[in-house]
This record gives C-alpha cells, structure tokens and sequence, in this order.
C-alpha cells in the first residue's frame, strides 16, 4: 500500500482523487454529519440544519452523494410528495473515518487559527521556510 501512496498520477480511475474530490467540496461532509446525527431527515430539515447552502447546492450535493452510494433517497407517493434522505450502509461506513477528522480537527482549531492570525503560512512553518539551497522542503508543496 505505501507503494500506492507514492505518486497519485490520475490514469483511469484514482480513488484516492475520486474520494477526496467527493468529500473535499464545502458540503457534503456537512450534510453526512447531518444525517449521521439526525437519521432519516427531509430536504428542509437538511436545508435548515446547514444554514447558508442554497436550495440548488443542497439539491446538486444529494444528487450527487446519492451518485456515489452514500446516501439514500425515498420517495412516497403522497400528496404533496414526500422525500426522505437518510446514509447507506457505505455511507455509514465511511462516518467513523469523517468523525476522526473532525476530531482532529477541532483538536488542532485554536493552533490553525492561531498560526493563521500570525501570518504565518498554512503549515506552521515561519515565512521563507525552505531549505539551504533555497528549495521548499516538500517539492511537491511548490
């Protein structure tokens, strides 16, 4: 596997892009941590629960996660009709792995933003980090 995690050239299909392009937008996340938290929930419920998505976002966020096999819609034949959004069984399985990075991330918050209320850059390394040669320690961070 670490000879996998190497180089992430994209030929054919790299699920590591793919996955990370999915979960890297501003809302899916979002939204799976809300379903995760509330169970099966409608569109307004999702809608409010976020706050500032749009209805089009929210709308093109689940088409899309339902794409993948991460959430489920249903749809009742009612009067108006009724639809439901609630996680898969792959998209539960992929929240202990969400759940982790959000504690990492509120672990490491006050830091982030305290290195970024000094102005220094996103890795914490004072400005102009690089090496002897003048080079960045991480070529691939150029």
């Amino acid at each position: 596997m670490s000879e996998f995690l190497k180089n992430f050239h994209h030929r054919g299909a790299c699920p590591v892009r793919d996955v990370l392009c999915r979960l890297g937008d501003k809302w899916s996340m979002l939204v799976l941590l809300s379903l995760q938290a509330n169970g099966v929930m409608r569109f307004g419920q999702i809608h409010a629960s976020l706050g500032d998505i749009s209805q089009r976002m929210l709308s093109v966020t689940l088409r899309s996660l339902e794409r993948d096999g991460l959430v489920v819609r249903r749809v009742y034949a009612e009067v108006p009709p009724r639809v439901e959004y609630e996680l898969s069984p792959r998209g539960g399985s992929l929240m202990p792995h969400i759940e982790a990075l959000v504690g990492w991330a509120l672990e490491n918050m006050a830091a982030i933003l305290s290195g970024r209320a000094e102005g220094l850059p996103e890795g914490g390394a004072p400005a102009g980090g690089g090496n002897a040669k003048g080079g960045t320690k991480i070529g691939f961070l150029r």
